[in-house]
């Protein structure tokens, strides 16, 4: 049951959330307006602006924030977008200024009436804007340079955190872990005599490598589209690159490529890369444009690793597990940070329901958490799984049905508008993926009108020129 009014009035309820980017800052956001005190509990020194940190090495390649965690951000902390923006960030619409191939190979035709919208900016910029808002909160305290070291009390309830060089524990009614892929929720919970969770891994073994460029001059009147080469999982290695135009007039570049294509930080390889190693030249073409304004950099943590808390036998009161934590997603599909927003709002919505000290509510939430969680997951695993190497276990029906079904609804969407404003319902990660087979995406996928294929990318001729490519 929901606490008692007067159970609020007397209780004084403290919240910790073990990690400080953005899933955690999300969580403690909404815990802020539940609970009386709310540490958050961070390894690294966090900065004061959007720089980059030592914890946050996926920081430097290029993030993508569907519309489905635009709404779910906007919702948590109202004005955010605008503030974004105010900094540089673009606001894009999908697919007008979205110049993309898909996997299968066509062209995506631009159309103006899709009802999606991306942030796009540097993660570090995301971050600190993000993070400067929650901090500026009452009741939320930041302990950054401290490391978790784990859990206080015993199997059957979750008393607080131990942290490195402290003596006594943090108190908490609840513990939320945002500490991401390096999480060790798992270890804890064996450690205080619960079963190992069920965990899967697939991993494409995709290298990603990024690179800042200053966009050309002929561009900075304008905003620029988003440019992206998607790598295709049936004919390996796949390889893929993003232009992603962020603050400041600069263009991140991420090219990426599975096992046998990936790339290196090679700088005078990166260009050759994209304009010989990707399915079209544009982005190589687009680069010699451009002036590089440092080393490319790499990262091969990007395995898509799920752990199925949800379905523990037994689990603790007071604790639950979020974000990267529970699944990490290849950054490709750019879901993670849609997923950690989503998670956020529905950690609110249990907590209202059911009260942030009713016994259940923390399995309640980890339940609830899995939804968006497998939602992203699916989408990702059915294109992953398909890499050679990518899993010892095959994909399985379902899994092999949807990313079939899912390359029919990319055709269809190529071509007729309508089937495009449902894949991206599902892409976005606003609807479930059952949104596909609607009847009208059904009609729209097997007899809706087509305008035919695109022969290359559909760059208007201002944009052409803007870049030098004419």
């Amino acid at each position: 049951m929901p606490d008692t009014a007067a159970d609020i009035r007397t209780a004084r309820r403290r919240a910790v959330v073990i990690g400080g980017s953005t899933a955690g800052m999300l969580a403690a956001s909404v815990l802020a307006t539940r609970f009386h005190e709310v540490t958050v509990v961070e390894a690294d020194r966090l900065p004061a602006g959007p720089e980059p940190r030592k914890g946050l090495p996926q920081a430097r390649h290029a993030h993508l924030l569907w519309s489905g965690g635009v709404a779910a951000m906007e919702e948590l902390l109202p004005g955010l977008t605008e503030e974004l923006t105010g900094q540089g960030a673009g606001l894009i619409g999908v697919m007008a200024d979205l110049v993309s191939k898909a996997p299968s190979g066509q062209w995506f035709r631009r159309f103006t009436d899709s009802r999606h919208h991306m942030i796009v900016c540097s993660r570090d910029l995301l971050d600190a804007v993000i993070r400067a808002n929650v901090l500026a909160r009452p009741r939320i305290t930041l302990l950054d340079g401290t490391r978790a070291a784990g859990l206080a009390g015993g199997r059957d309830r979750v008393t607080g955190v131990r942290v490195d060089g402290g003596d006594t524990p943090l108190d908490a009614d609840l513990v939320i872990d945002a500490s991401g892929r390096g999480s060790q929720a798992a270890t804890w919970l064996r450690a205080l005599g619960h079963a190992p969770v069920e965990e899967r891994v697939v991993d494409a073994g995709v290298a990603y490598a990024s690179r800042l460029y200053a966009a050309p001059d002929g561009t900075l009147a304008r905003r620029y589209p988003v440019v992206n080469v998607q790598a295709d999982p049936r004919d390996a290695p796949g390889r893929g690159g993003v232009v992603v135009p962020i603050e400041g007039d600069r263009w991140l570049v991420t090219l990426s490529g599975t096992r046998g294509g990936q790339p290196t930080a090679d700088p005078d390889a990166f260009e050759h890369f994209a304009l010989t190693g990707l399915k079209d030249p544009v982005i190589g073409h687009l680069l010699a444009q451009a002036k590089p304004l440092t080393d490319p950099v790499t990262t091969r943590s990007t395995a898509n690793r799920r752990r199925y808390y949800e379905n523990a036998p037994s689990w603790p009161e007071g604790f639950t597990v979020i974000g990267d934590a529970v699944a990490g997603y290849n950054p490709v599909y750019g879901h993670g940070l849609t997923v950690a927003a989503q998670s956020a709002i529905v950690l609110g919505r249990v907590l209202d329901r059911h009260g942030p000290t009713a016994p259940g509510t923390a399995r309640r939430i980890q339940r609830a958490v899995a939804r968006p969680v497998g939602n992203a997951w699916n989408l990702a695993v059915g294109q992953d799984a398909s890499y050679p190497g990518a899993t010892p276990k095959p994909p399985n029906f379902v899994e092999r049905m949807l990313s079939r079904y899912v390359d029919q609804a990319v055709a269809a969407g190529s071509e007729n508008p309508r089937a495009l404003r449902g894949l991206l319902d599902v892409m976005s990660l606003k609807t479930p993926a059952t949104r596909l087979f609607a009847p009208d995406m059904l009609w729209n996928i097997a007899v809706g009108p087509r305008k035919g294929p695109l022969p290359g990318p559909p760059l208007s001729e201002e944009e052409r020129r803007a870049a030098g490519l004419n």
